[in-house]
């Protein structure tokens, strides 16, 4: 098994350390050693609303709705089925599909050869609780169903994703392999364009979906065939073989249908009565800090700046809706 290899080493020696140099199971490392300023507030803030997340699930569940503890919980199934396979595909025999696709640099808290940090554990069942709660409280799953709903999801997950996933090159909080055309390929910025849909979007709208429409004995399975959906949603892409363009302009097509559907979900939506403290001010928070990141960003952008400012628009537009401020359109 080999838990660093050539394009492996390349890629985390320009992030700043030596991937043989690495604990196999857990390391541990003092927040203010940090290669960027940034990185530990990351931690703070993604794990603080994963904590917090938890909380409001559990007084959900305690007052008879269980979708937002059994989606915490299935986002953490999901982590674990689709995280080793991007890490390590050489166990998994998918070494010459992927390939090494990334590496993370090296948080407070890291485990599997430092391929993980702990701050991405807690970015799972954050990111799926932050989309899930802003729609339910849209009231776009009980006025509309469960397909529209995690439509929404897939479109609040989209702009509240990118505007991280961007910035996260740029401050050294993990590197693409840009070896990897196969995976890789074609990218907006530095991202990867499947990347952009098929995770940031597709499979956290199905993982919605299926916490909904599955039984309760059988919601933790949500998590394992979430992943399925990439494979259906990345099939037109498939298509292009080889052709990058092809590729892209099949991607885009898709994306831009979860832009255009999941934005006018959210403009047309009747916000139920209460909102929950979860959805009043983790969002915003998690939007403030990113703003916070990416203003003082030093060196020219390595993203695609014009998308993620199309994210940041509609970051706020959901946080508008949310808020019950009119928007025209």
């Amino acid at each position: 098994m080999i838990e660093c290899g050539p394009e492996a080493e390349a890629v985390t020696r320009g992030l700043g350390f030596d991937c043989h140099d690495v604990a196999p199971v857990v390391s541990v490392r003092p927040p203010w050693e940090l290669a960027h300023w940034t990185m530990p507030l990351l931690e703070v803030l993604v794990i603080a609303g994963a904590v917090f997340a938890l909380v409001h699930a559990i007084r959900r569940r305690r007052a008879g709705d269980p979708i937002n503890l059994a989606l915490w919980w299935a986002s953490l199934v999901y982590l674990f089925v689709i995280e080793p396979p991007l890490y390590f595909p050489e166990w998994f025999g998918l070494d010459e599909i992927y390939g090494f696709i990334f590496a993370h640099n090296q948080f407070t808290v890291q485990f599997m050869w430092d391929r993980l940090p702990l701050y991405i554990v807690a970015f799972y069942p954050m990111i799926s609780q932050l989309a899930y709660e802003v729609v339910r409280t849209l009231g776009i799953f009980a006025h509309r169903g469960a397909v529209a709903g995690s439509v929404a999801v897939a479109f609040v997950c989209q702009v509240f994703y990118e505007v991280f996933d961007h910035i996260g090159p740029q401050l050294r909080w993990w590197a693409w392999n840009p070896a990897n055309a196969m995976v890789n390929q074609p990218m907006v910025g530095l991202v990867p364009l499947k990347s952009a849909l098929l995770f940031a979007s597709v499979s956290l709208g199905a993982l919605a979906y299926l916490v909904v429409r599955l039984p309760s004995r059988w919601r933790w399975a949500a998590g394992a065939l979430a992943p399925l959906s990439m494979v259906v949603a990345g099939f037109p892409a498939s298509l292009f073989g080889t052709n990058v363009t092809g590729q892209a302009w099949a991607l885009w097509i898709e994306l831009a249908l979860i832009w255009v559907v999941g934005a006018w979900l959210v403009v047309t939506a009747q916000r139920l009565p209460d909102v929950s403290a979860f959805a009043r001010w983790y969002p915003a928070c998690y939007l403030a800090l990113m703003a916070v990141f990416w203003v003082t960003a030093e060196g020219v952008p390595v993203a695609s700046l014009v998308y993620a400012l199309v994210c940041f628009a509609g970051a706020l537009l959901v946080l508008a809706r949310l808020y019950r401020v009119r928007v025209l359109v």
